[in-house]
C-alpha cells in the first residue's frame, strides 16, 4: 500500500470513527421510559399490591387511595419520558448500590429496583417498596464516588427505615380521622374567610409533617453512614456544604458578555435587547447577588446542610483518598440534562447551560448543534405566537445578571432578528462535524420554520423517524410525525 493511500485509509478511519464515537454520544430513542420500561409499569401494579393495614374501613380505604397515587404517579412518569435508560451510567449506579448491598445484607433484603430520572434537579429519591431513583442533575453534579454513595446510601436508608410507607400511613390516619372530618366540615359550614380556615386546618398537620420528615432525614443520614462504612466506602461530609448551592446554578455569572458568545456564530446582538423597555416594578434596578445566602436551602424537607455537615463532620474519612466520577459520564450527563431542559421548551435555560460549558473550555460541536437549536426553537415559537413560553420567565432571585440579560434579550429581540440568526447558523462552519441525524434534525426544523403546511411538516417528521428510529432526536420529531 503507497503511503498516500495508508495516508488516506487512516483519515478515513479516524473520521468514522469520530462519527461512530458522536453517534453514540446520549442514548437510543427506545431508551426512553415510555419503551424500555414498558414491561415494569405494566407489572408495578401487580406487584405494588397495598397492605390491609387497618381495620378501620376510611382508614384503610383512604391508604390504598394514597398508595395506588403513588403507584400512578411512577406509572404515569415512566409513560411521559421522565425516566430514561442509559447503560453506561446505569451500571455505574448500580455499581454503587450493589457494594452498599452487598455488604449490608442484614439491613437491605434485596437490591432495589433502579430508574434514573431525567430531572435537572440535584437529588435522588426512594419511593419505597424497594425502589430509587436518581435525578441525571445529581450525576452531573457530583465530583466523585463518595459523594455520589452519600446520596445513594441515604436513599435506601429510607427505603429501609420504611420512611414512604410510613408517610402514607400518616397521612391516611390524619385524613380519615375524626378530628379532620370535623374541621372540615366546620370550614364548609362557615359563610367567610374558608380560605382561611382551610389553613389553619392544615397548618398542624403540615407542620407535624414537616418536622417528621426533619427528623427522618437526619436518621437517614445517620443510617448512611453505617451502611458506607461496613462497604468500605469513603466518607466526604463536606458535600453537604456543596449541596447548599446545589439548585442556583442559574445564578452563577458567565466569564464574557452575552454578545461575545453570540459574535463566536457571527451573530450582532444589540445593547437595547438586553434592556427592559417597560416601565413599573419589574424594571427597576436589581442588585444580582451571585452567593447563596438568604436563599432557603432547597431541600425544603431536609435538615439544613451545614446542620447536617456539623453533624457528620467528625466521621470525614481519613486520607481523603476519593475517586472522582468519570468525566466520560458527567459529560454524558450534562448533554441528556440539556436535551431534556430543549424538549421541555425551556429555551433560555437550555442556552445559559450551554454557555456554561462553553465558559469550561468545552469545544465539542455537539454545544454549537444544540445552540442552533435553541436559536431554532425560540424561532419557531414565536411565529407559534408563543415566544414567551419558550423563554420561562424565572425569578430574579435564583438567576444571574447574565441570565436575567438573556432572557430579556430572548423577549424583545426583533422577529426579524430571529430569522436572521436563524439563516446565519444554517450556514456555521460546525454542521460539517454533524452526524446524519443532526443533519436530518436540522433539515426537520427547517420545514417546520418555513412550511405552513401541516402536512409537509408531517411528511418531514415521519421521512426523520423512518431513516433514524433509533435516534433521541425523535422524541422531539415524532408528535409532528403524528399531528
Amino acid at each position: 500500500m503507497s503511503l498516500y493511500r495508508s495516508l488516506a485509509f487512516a483519515a478515513i478511519m479516524l473520521l468514522n470513527n469520530a462519527v461512530l464515537a458522536q453517534s453514540k454520544l446520549l442514548y437510543n430513542y427506545q431508551d426512553l421510559s415510555h419503551f424500555y420500561y414498558q414491561p415494569q409499569k405494566d407489572s408495578l401494579k401487580k406487584a405494588w399490591n397495598c397492605p390491609s393495614v387497618y381495620k378501620e374501613k376510611d382508614t384503610q380505604k383512604k391508604y390504598r387511595e394514597i398508595w395506588d397515587g403513588r403507584t400512578d404517579f411512577i406509572t404515569d412518569a415512566i409513560e411521559n419520558d421522565d425516566y430514561v435508560y442509559e447503560g453506561e451510567i446505569y451500571n455505574y449506579l448500580d455499581g454503587v448500590i450493589s457494594q452498599i448491598v452487598k455488604s449490608n445484607h442484614s439491613f437491605i433484603a434485596r437490591k432495589p429496583f433502579l430508574m434514573i430520572d431525567r430531572s435537572t434537579s440535584v437529588n435522588a429519591y426512594a419511593t419505597g417498596s424497594d425502589m430509587i431513583a436518581v435525578n441525571i442533575g445529581l450525576l452531573a453534579f457530583v465530583k466523585t464516588r463518595e459523594e455520589l454513595a452519600l446520596v445513594l446510601a441515604h436513599e435506601l436508608a429510607h427505603n429501609i427505615m420504611m420512611h414512604p410507607e410510613n408517610g402514607m400511613k400518616k397521612r391516611a390516619e390524619w385524613l380519615s380521622s375524626d378530628e379532620y372530618k370535623q374541621s372540615l366540615n366546620a370550614v364548609l359550614d362557615s359563610k367567610y374567610e374558608r380560605l382561611t380556615r382551610l389553613k389553619k386546618v392544615f397548618e398542624g398537620y403540615s407542620f407535624d409533617r414537616s418536622r417528621h420528615q426533619r427528623y427522618h432525614e437526619s436518621d437517614a443520614d445517620s443510617l448512611a453512614l453505617v451502611l458506607l462504612r461496613n462497604s468500605h466506602i469513603g466518607i466526604d461530609p463536606a458535600f453537604f456544604l456543596r449541596l447548599d448551592s446545589a439548585d442556583i446554578q442559574y445564578r452563577q455569572p458567565l466569564k464574557k458578555g452575552l454578545k461575545d458568545y453570540f459574535a463566536a456564530y457571527h451573530l450582532n446582538v444589540e445593547d437595547a435587547w438586553m434592556v427592559k423597555r417597560t416601565k413599573g416594578l419589574s424594571a427597576k434596578n436589581y442588585s444580582f447577588n451571585t452567593t447563596s445566602s438568604g436563599l432557603a436551602d432547597s431541600l425544603k424537607t431536609h435538615p439544613d446542610c451545614q446542620e447536617r455537615y456539623n453533624q457528620t463532620k467528625d466521621k470525614q474519612s481519613a486520607g481523603n483518598a476519593f475517586t472522582p466520577v468519570p468525566a466520560a459520564l458527567k459529560d454524558k450527563s450534562m448533554k441528556m440534562m440539556i436535551w431534556s431542559i430543549y424538549c421541555s421548551g425551556n429555551m433560555t435555560a437550555c442556552l445559559y447551560r450551554i454557555l456554561l460549558e462553553k465558559d469550561k473550555g468545552n469545544t465539542d460541536p455537539w454545544y454549537d448543534f444544540m445552540f442552533n437549536n435553541v436559536m431554532s426553537g425560540l424561532y419557531f415559537a414565536d411565529k407559534k405566537l408563543s415566544r414567551f413560553n419558550a423563554i420561562t420567565v424565572r425569578p430574579k432571585e435564583y438567576i444571574s445578571k447574565n441570565y436575567y440579560e438573556l432572557e430579556t434579550m430572548f423577549e424583545q429581540m426583533p422577529r426579524e432578528k430571529l430569522e436572521e440568526f436563524y439563516n446565519t447558523l444554517q450556514q456555521a462552519a460546525f454542521w460539517g462535524n454533524m452526524t446524519a441525524p443532526e443533519q436530518g434534525f436540522k433539515s426537520v426544523m427547517h420545514t417546520l420554520l418555513t412550511n405552513n403546511e401541516d402536512s409537509e411538516k408531517q411528511k418531514a417528521a415521519k421521512a426523520f423517524t423512518a431513516s433514524y428510529p433509533s435516534s433521541l432526536y425523535c422524541e422531539y420529531v415524532t408528535p409532528f410525525s403524528k399531528k
